[in-house]
Formats: C-alpha cells, sequence, structure tokens
C-alpha cells in the first residue's frame, strides 16, 4: 500500500469515506425493494460467527503455547485468512453497528454500549432479508442493553437482554418475541439454536445465519467441561506490562493512570485477582467457541450446505491482556484493534488463501451482499474484499485506516480517540483531555513502544497525517461528537496499593 502525501489525500479522501444515513424511512424501503444486482451469479448461503472479545492471537495455530482450537484452525487452513483485519471502534455495540451498517461509528452513531441502532439505519441482514434470503439471529445484540425484541431484517430472533449471564439458572431466551427459560450454558445453548435452525433449511430459499456468542466476554466463566483445563498453564505475559519507566517512557498519562482502574492490571475490574487467572479462565472458554465452530462446520455438512455455504468468523473487537498495563479494548493500540477474521466456501476460496490486505468490520456488510449478489447500500462507509477471497487483485484498496472512539462516563480511564493507520505509520490523537499524542513505525516497532510524536525526524510525517486525519472527519462531517447521558461517576476508583499516578513529561515544564 501506498502512503498518500497531503494534497493526494485531499483531492482523493472522498473516494474512500463520507455518507450519511438514509433521511427516512422511505428512502430506506425503496433501496431495499431495488438492491438486487441482476447480472449477479446464484445467491449464496451466508453464515456470520461473531465472538465477543476475541483477540487475534488466542488460537491454536497462531502459535499459542497453550491453547488449543483445532476446528477453528481446520476452519482457517480450509479457507481464509485475513491477516490485517481491524475494526473501526473497539467496543461491542458500535463495533456490531458498525458490522451491521457497514458505517464508522460517527455515521451509525451508536457510540457505547447503552444506545439502541437508530430506526432508520439500513442493515445488510435486511437487504438479504428483502431479496428472498431466510435470516435468523441467534446470540448476543447488545445494541439497547433494555430490550431483547426481535430486531429488523431477522426471521428468526433468538437473543436475550444486554450482556446476558453464562450460566442458565433464572435467565430467560427471546424467542421470536416470546421469553422461555434458558437450559445450558450459553455458548452451547446458542449452538443448538442455530445447529436446530440450519437443519429446518428445507425450502430451497438462500439462507443467512448470524450466530453471535456471548463468549468470551467478562466476567471469565467456562463451561463446566473445559473449567480448570488451564489453570496451571503459565501466563504469557507480554513486554509492555510491567511498571517501568521504560515503559511509561514518552507515553501519554492517561495510559500509566489507568494501569490502576477498572481496565488496568492493578485493579481489573476492581478487584485485586490477578490478570493471569483471569486470561487463563478466558483460554477455557474459548474451548467452548471451538467446539461450537465444530459444531456448525457439521451441521452444514450433514444437511448438504458445506460445498456452497460462505463461512465467515470474526471478532467483535480485540483485548489487552497485559499490553500497556492495560485490560479489556477501546483505546487505539495494536491488541485493541486488530481482529481474527476467517472464511470458509469450498466453491469460492483456495485453502490456505492469506490476504494481506487491511480489512475492517466496515466491510462485513458490503461483502456478504456482494456474495448474494445484492449491491451495497450507498450509506456504507465500507468496501466488498470478496474479489480478495477469491484471489484476485483489487485497484486502489485502502491506504489507511480510521479508528474513533468517544468518551463514555461509565468507564472514563479512556479519553476520546482518533486514529489514522496506515501499513506502517500509526497516528493517534487525543481530545479533550490534557496529553500528548502519539505516532508508532509499526514495522519498527510492533509493540508501540517506543512514541515518536516530538522525534524531530517525523514531524513532516505527523503534520500530513494530522492534516489527513482531521480531513477525514471534516469531509464526513464527524467532528461533532454525540455523548451519551451521563448518570453517575462511572467505575472511577483507585487502589491505593496500585501504581502512582502519571507525571507531567519533561517537555511541556518550561523555566519562565
Amino acid at each position: 500500500m501506498r502512503f498518500l502525501n497531503r494534497r493526494a489525500f485531499i483531492e482523493s479522501a472522498g473516494l474512500f469515506l463520507g455518507s450519511s444515513f438514509l433521511s427516512d424511512n422511505a428512502a430506506a424501503k425503496s433501496f431495499l425493494n431495488s438492491a438486487l444486482d441482476r447480472t449477479s451469479a446464484a445467491k449464496r448461503n451466508i453464515v456470520f460467527i461473531l465472538i465477543d472479545d476475541l483477540r487475534y492471537d488466542c488460537l491454536g495455530f497462531m502459535g499459542h503455547p497453550f491453547l488449543k482450537t483445532p476446528n477453528i484452525d481446520k476452519l482457517v487452513k480450509n479457507g481464509a485468512n485475513c491477516r490485517n483485519s481491524f475494526v473501526t471502534t473497539s467496543l461491542c455495540s458500535p463495533s456490531r453497528a458498525s458490522i451491521l451498517t457497514g458505517q464508522y461509528m460517527h455515521n451509525h452513531k451508536v457510540v457505547d454500549n447503552n444506545d439502541m441502532m437508530p430506526a432508520d439505519a439500513v442493515t445488510f441482514p435486511q437487504l438479504l432479508r428483502s431479496n428472498g434470503y431466510r435470516t435468523a439471529f441467534i446470540g448476543k445484540w447488545h445494541m439497547g442493553s433494555s430490550s431483547d425484541q426481535p430486531r429488523a431484517g431477522f426471521d428468526h430472533w433468538v437473543s436475550f437482554r444486554g450482556q446476558g449471564q453464562y450460566l442458565p439458572e433464572g435467565q430467560t431466551l427471546n424467542i421470536n418475541g416470546t421469553r422461555v427459560p434458558r437450559k445450558k450454558y450459553m455458548t452451547e445453548e446458542l449452538t443448538d439454536h442455530a445447529v436446530k435452525w440450519l437443519e429446518n433449511r428445507n425450502d430451497k430459499k438462500p439462507f443467512f445465519l448470524y450466530l453471535s456468542h456471548k463468549a468470551i466476554h467478562g466476567p471469565y466463566v467456562p463451561d463446566k467441561r473445559h473449567e480448570g483445563m488451564y489453570a496451571e498453564e503459565e501466563f504469557p505475559e507480554p513486554q509492555t506490562m510491567a511498571n517501568t519507566e521504560d515503559n511509561y517512557k514518552n507515553k501519554p498519562m492517561w495510559l500509566k493512570n489507568q494501569r490502576n482502574s477498572w481496565h488496568g492490571v492493578d485493579y481489573p475490574y476492581h478487584t485485586r485477582e490477578p490478570i493471569s487467572k483471569q486470561y487463563n479462565r478466558y483460554c477455557e472458554m474459548i474451548l467452548s467457541v471451538d467446539q461450537s465452530v465444530g459444531r456448525i462446520m457439521q451441521g452444514l455438512k450433514e444437511n448438504g450446505f458445506d460445498k456452497n455455504t460462505l463461512v465467515v468468523f470474526m471478532g467483535d473487537n480485540g483485548h489487552y491482556w497485559g499490553e500497556h498495563g492495560l485490560i479489556d479494548k477501546r483505546s487505539a493500540y495494536e491488541e485493541s484493534m486488530r481482529v481474527p477474521l476467517f472464511a470458509h466456501c469450498p466453491e469460492l476460496i483456495r485453502p490456505g488463501t492469506v490476504i494481506e490486505e487491511v480489512v475492517a468490520n466496515i466491510d462485513i456488510g458490503p461483502t456478504l451482499l456482494s456474495a448474494a449478489g445484492i449491491k451495497a447500500h450507498q450509506q456504507m462507509d465500507g468496501t466488498s474484499f470478496l474479489p480478495l477471497l477469491k484471489g484476485e487483485k483489487i485497484s486502489n484498496w485502502r491506504d489507511f485506516l480510521l479508528y474513533e472512539y468517544y468518551w463514555e462516563y461509565n468507564f472514563p480511564h479512556t479519553p476520546t480517540t482518533f486514529a489514522l493507520r496506515t501499513d506502517r505509520y500509526k497516528l493517534i490523537q487525543y481530545h479533550g483531555i490534557w496529553d500528548i499524542d502519539e505516532l508508532y513505525d509499526l514495522k519498527a516497532d510492533p509493540n508501540e513502544k517506543n512514541n515518536l510524536i516530538n522525534n524531530p525526524d517525523y514531524q513532516e510525517l505527523i503534520k500530513t497525517m494530522r492534516a489527513q486525519l482531521h480531513e477525514i472527519l471534516k469531509r464526513d462531517n464527524a467532528n461533532v461528537i454525540p455523548f451519551g447521558e451521563k448518570k453517575d461517576h462511572g467505575a472511577n476508583l483507585r487502589h491505593r496499593q496500585g501504581a502512582d499516578p502519571a507525571e507531567f513529561p519533561p517537555f511541556i515544564f518550561r523555566e519562565n
């Protein structure tokens, strides 16, 4: 990929970004009725499996020191691995809304985990359904935690309120508008519903199944069958976890301060339990996810759908496990932005395909629509990478990726963040906080330890990237940040035995 200079970017930025919601439902309905691309091939069955908080490297085939994921490994071996896959916002609801709408957060307006998706939003499942697909949603919806009611675009609905619970006692599922008691561990029960729905696909219509797991979001409660399997395994502590001067040299103050917070290693989720123990349970939970993938693939095979069904497996965001002293996600370092993304379809994808181009959650909708022979909606910011899955090249593929996160009152440790990531450099800017920005050379410094923001050799590059980032936000009318309602102080506690607050960096001080 090439890095655009300032002039070239300003002349061409509109080709990559910039769209808005439909102004009314009538416009949405009009597009729904005209979306079919008549020149496309026959419609293909599609299964989309979304995992919550799954890191890109917590998989067996990635060389994990102890975790085994044979079913996911097999999926990748016989399909495509999108090695440079990212989310444009590393937070559950905004990322899920970006997947469904193909839009950046500043366009779909789901800015936190509390917001409902706007009523006039057009999603790719709506387009599939309006063009003859049988559609099912099974699992965690999460956009609007107070409601589990069926959403537009689906013939079949199985879900629950908010985050839900892993264990079934006292819990219900909303099945097509009726709440029924839960029976099993969440991952297994959702998979049961997905397999049963596949077994009933006998009307010759193409189908789309969206299996959206609660796993592996915290708190970390593995299935009894897997509990304790990795309890004695050694935690792979990252280089940047230690509370040392070297790890925090030239870093923003908010980063050091977050170390001793709900999302930091010194006070994780306001407990004193070592993150090593939480990590091992997290890995045990992945075993249930792997079994779920195996059952879905077996269900497709038993029902004769294994050859012509496009299966896409993805994480909704990344997750820190000690990097930079953090846990969870939200900020713009690689472990938060980067996600696993795999695709499998024997009729379409050659086994062992590796895609190096940067793809994102906003590309999922356009890609699945393209596989179905349906045009992407004009509001979508993403682009179909279906040709890449088929081994073809795409000219003028993206040269950069925009990342954005808006401050949340309930987790006030992470500031509003905008980042621009190219194949080599990442500029991270913070908004509304007295602190410093960041620039990293990702090829020379993949662990993002050496902040180059004040390095004289990079000032022209920084100037260019700042201008690019501003132009993106300006052209897309994204420089107005919507905030949710603030109801209390949020999870703003610190532990007295945790890390001390950060000090202002030396370069900002003057003698007179």
